[in-house]
């Protein structure tokens, strides 16, 4: 059950764009920063500004959380994920590339885009991960540990 359940996860990753992070600023106040992501398997990577307060919160705590789900009415079909896990700042220019490339096919308007010397990649690997399937049953809830 734990790698399908871990299959089902990427898979709902690779298949949405947007996702809700929480960060903890310096002085302890909790923040939430509506992001374009992609992912490899479970690792998500988010492309910012290196001025922001979420880089900012993130160089002072790496522990963040975030939420992947449906924009859907009924809540018998809800779908969704809720991610706590670790984020860092990539520094490896393969890794760099690589990712830039799957950002690409995920989002072709950022082909043309002109490189930015203040962006940084964030990457955020998940420590546990709950996945939300109403339409099993109103309140399910699985979680699995990376």
């Amino acid at each position: 059950m734990t790698e399908e359940l871990k299959d089902k996860i990427r898979e709902y990753l690779a298949n949405h764009y947007y996702l809700n992070l929480a960060t903890v600023s310096p002085q302890g106040r909790p923040m939430a920063h509506t992001m374009a992501y992609v992912s490899e398997n479970e690792i998500v990577y988010l492309a910012t500004n290196k001025n922001t307060r979420k880089v900012q919160n993130i160089m002072q705590n790496p522990q963040v959380a975030f939420t992947v789900d449906e924009d859907d009415p009924d809540w018998f079909d809800m779908q969704a994920l809720q991610v706590e896990g670790k984020a860092s700042i990539v520094a490896d220019e393969k890794e760099l590339r690589e990712v830039g490339e799957i950002m690409t096919a995920k989002f072709p308007i950022t082909a043309d885009m002109p490189p930015d010397p203040d962006t940084v990649m964030i990457k955020i690997e998940p420590e546990i991960v709950y996945y939300l399937d109403y339409s099993v049953e109103f309140g399910y809830r699985v979680s699995v540990i990376f």
